[in-house]
């Protein structure tokens, strides 16, 4: 028997997967790729972060048991195929993504403690969540990695991550918890977006 886990209304749950594959399918676009290449980084965008995540905590990988997720995908990709780069440029896909990271990043939490997993390792699964499907995008482009640049993406989720676990932990509920930990993250990553916020860097050999 399956743990009943976590989920989100259909509707937005396919919202925010196609947020995130269509900044896989736009950066495959603005490398000039052939649309099977395109449709494979909207595919791994979309679904990466959450693939992970099953495959480490022992559950069905989501979107090969849900009829929906890659057809969803592939029109995403088919979107970024027939429509000029430009059109996409700006905040708007920022702020769309920064909000899909901060309730992923929640809802792997959740599903990992659903799942048994410990805090604070089922709070790095709602990081896995939230960032891996990125970073494969990024690697696959070329491109350096959220994980190299200094502005706040990660850390965002680790916070919305964090207050997950610690709101289950202490009891709140869950509604709240989710509400708490996915306003706290989205702030954050919104506010390294409007004042372009990151962490200091290493000094090196200084």
């Amino acid at each position: 028997m399956h743990p009943a886990a976590p989920a989100l209304p259909p509707a937005l749950d396919l919202i925010g997967i196609a947020v995130f594959a269509l900044t896989g399918a736009l950066a495959a676009a603005r490398l000039r790729q052939t649309f099977v290449t395109v449709a494979f980084f909207a595919l791994v965008t979309g679904v990466g972060g959450g693939s992970v995540r099953d495959l480490l905590i022992g559950a069905p990988v989501f979107w090969v048991h849900d009829h929906t997720v890659a057809p969803v995908c592939l029109a995403v990709a088919l979107v970024a195929w027939f429509t000029p780069v430009r059109w996409w440029e700006g905040r708007a896909l920022d702020w769309a993504d920064a909000f899909g990271l901060a309730v992923y990043s929640v809802l792997g939490t959740i599903k990992a403690l659903a799942w048994g997993v410990p805090p604070v390792p089922a709070m790095l699964m709602g990081v896995v969540t939230g960032c891996v499907g990125g970073i494969i995008r990024d690697v696959l482009a070329g491109q350096p990695s959220i994980l190299m640049r200094p502005e706040l993406y990660v850390t965002a989720a680790a916070l919305a991550a964090g207050l997950a676990a610690t709101g289950m932990a202490i009891g709140l509920a869950p509604g709240l918890t989710w509400a708490l930990a996915v306003v706290a993250g989205f702030a954050l990553r919104g506010a390294a977006i409007h004042w372009s916020l990151g962490l200091p860097a290493h000094r090196g050999a200084e």
